[in-house]
Formats: structure tokens, sequence, C-alpha cells
């Protein structure tokens, strides 16, 4: 594993939800960032969370240490926690339903898998700079559909 360190902030939302939303991440490496965003007409808060930290990760053209740092705890928690279980139970959950948005975890697993990645929760719309950041990307995306 390489000791590059790159830190990606990400954040996704609707509104209404479900609605139209937005995503976007910012990703840092030194002193270069790059921003990433992008919106669907038609989504979910959770699928716009899972899109952001999915397109953060394929944008890296290598594998990397990786601070994520994301509001959703159902993106940590998802990856933290849940989806071994998930796997092991062919994507079903506790209750033995299907994985809700199981398409976005199997490409999010996929995308993470180059990568060693610290998931690092931060509560929303409480001051931090960067997620306050990330948060105005994903509805200047979503508005910028005109809906």
């Amino acid at each position: 594993m390489t000791e590059t360190l790159v830190e990606i902030w990400t954040d996704g939302g609707c509104k209404p939800n479900p609605g139209p939303g937005g995503w976007a991440a910012i990703l840092r490496h030194g002193e270069t960032e790059k921003e990433l965003s992008g919106a669907d007409p038609a989504t979910t808060n959770n699928r716009m969370e899972l899109t952001a930290a999915i397109s953060a990760l394929e944008a890296l053209k290598r594998p990397c240490r990786v601070a994520l740092h994301t509001d959703s705890e159902y993106v940590r928690n998802g990856m933290e926690r849940w989806v071994k279980g998930w796997v092991r139970n062919n994507w079903r959950n506790s209750a033995r339903d299907p994985v809700a948005n199981y398409e976005l975890w199997q490409r999010l697993l996929a995308a993470a898998a180059p990568h060693e990645i610290e998931w690092r929760w931060v509560r929303g719309h409480a001051g931090d700079p960067m997620n306050e950041r990330a948060d105005r990307l994903a509805t200047a995306a979503r508005l910028a559909m005109g809906i």
C-alpha cells in the first residue's frame, strides 16, 4: 500500500426525499484539491450519499490510504459493520429482505477494494468547513437541474 494519503469529504441529499438529489465529493492530496458533483432527478438521500463516496473512490488512479469523511451513518455503518453480513447472506439483510441499494453497495465495495480506507463520520450541518462545502456543492448540483 502506498503511503499516499488522500482526504475525501462527501455529501449527498434530496429535497424532498425521495426526489431530485445532488451529491458532491472533495478530494485533497497535499495542496491539490479536486471537486466532483452530480445530480439525479429522482433519487433518495441514501443513494446520493453512496454515489458521492463511489464517485470519489473511482476517481483515484492508484491505491491510496484514504480518510473518507461522511455525515452519513448509513454509508459509514454499511461499510464498517453491515456489508460483510450482507455479502455472506447473498445481499439479504437481517430480516432476509433484499438489501436496499445493493447495486450501489456492490459498486462501493469494488471502488474501495484497492484502498486502505478510514471511514470518518462527521456531524452534518455542525460547522465542519469541508462538510459544509461538500453540502453546498451537492445542493448546487441538485439546483442546477432546474427541478
